[in-house]
């Protein structure tokens, strides 16, 4: 018994010495830049946003008590659910296929499907912006097909930025779905073929409830990417577009406004923090 022990106390030591460097890292660059970050957003003044021991929610009551934020809010959570929705609707059709096809070209087609991931998103911006802009590709294309007269408002607008941060993060999506779709199995859905089922209740029955999980992190994921993205709503939008990334940098870099900056992100870490509690209790619920 004495043996058995000492094993278990070895076995937690091992298993300490191989989590600790991983907790000091989380500790390091996670941790410490968090206290930083709520202890300035309760800082008095931009000025004495570390080194004065004063504390006060002065900059969180001119975010709750100002409309304009609460329509940035708005605007973020509205922008996030229509990219998470879309980018995972258009997504799921090119996951389930690279999951289920038995072809040779796999690989490749994997490859393929997440190679923008390869190239900067800003990029990528640049490159929606040509496509969507007043004399880019679609707008130019239609007028010379004398189809239009006026230039279709597709950028400098929420539109521009929603279908371009739709694109950017499908890789993301696809990804996520695809080490989730591990529960799909084709016995069952050959079961469920034999006892007369069509394929439209198999995919019903079988196919999208076992690919749930997986739809949630891949909405999970591009969710919390969409709401804390900067650059694309930042070019797209064209200064109209007001997410709180936009309003973080705004009050941390034009008017120096730290511990509003800072308070923007504690709320937007809170938001952050919301949405994984609630994708942890639907996961629960599905695998319950």
């Amino acid at each position: 018994m004495s043996a058995t022990l000492a094993k278990g106390g070895t076995d937690r030591s091992v298993l300490l010495i191989l989590v600790l460097p991983g907790l000091l890292a989380l500790g390091v660059t996670f941790v410490l830049p968090l206290i930083w970050l709520i202890r300035a957003s309760l800082a008095p003044s931009a000025f004495t946003a570390i080194t004065s021991p004063d504390w006060t929610v002065g900059s969180y009551s001119a975010v709750l008590f100002d409309p304009f934020y609460w329509r940035v809010a708005l605007n973020t959570l509205t922008l996030g659910l229509t990219v998470s929705a879309f980018a995972v609707v258009l997504s799921y059709p090119i996951a389930l296929f690279l999951v289920r096809t038995p072809s040779r070209w796999r690989g490749v087609l994997t490859a393929l499907a997440v190679a923008p991931l390869l190239t900067s998103a800003v990029v990528r911006t640049y490159g929606w912006m040509v496509i969507l802009g007043d004399r880019g590709v679609i707008n130019g294309a239609l007028t010379s097909l004398h189809l239009i007269e006026r230039p279709l408002p597709l950028s400098n607008n929420s539109f521009g930025a929603t279908v371009a941060l739709i694109e950017i993060f499908m890789p993301y999506a696809i990804l996520a779905m695809l080490s989730g779709f591990g529960r799909l199995n084709s016995a069952l859905e050959e079961a469920a073929a034999m006892l007369g089922a069509n394929r439209l209740r198999v995919f019903t029955r079988i196919i999208l409830p076992l690919s749930l999980p997986g739809v949630l992190t891949a909405a999970l994921l591009v969710f919390v990417l969409a709401i804390s993205s900067f650059v694309t709503p930042r070019l797209l939008g064209g200064g109209r577009v007001f997410v709180l990334g936009t309003e973080v940098y705004n009050e941390a870099t034009v008017t120096l406004n730290w511990p509003l900056a800072a308070a923007l992100s504690v709320i937007l870490l809170v938001l952050f923090s919301s949405v994984i509690v609630l994708y942890q209790r639907a996961l629960r619920s599905l695998e319950g």
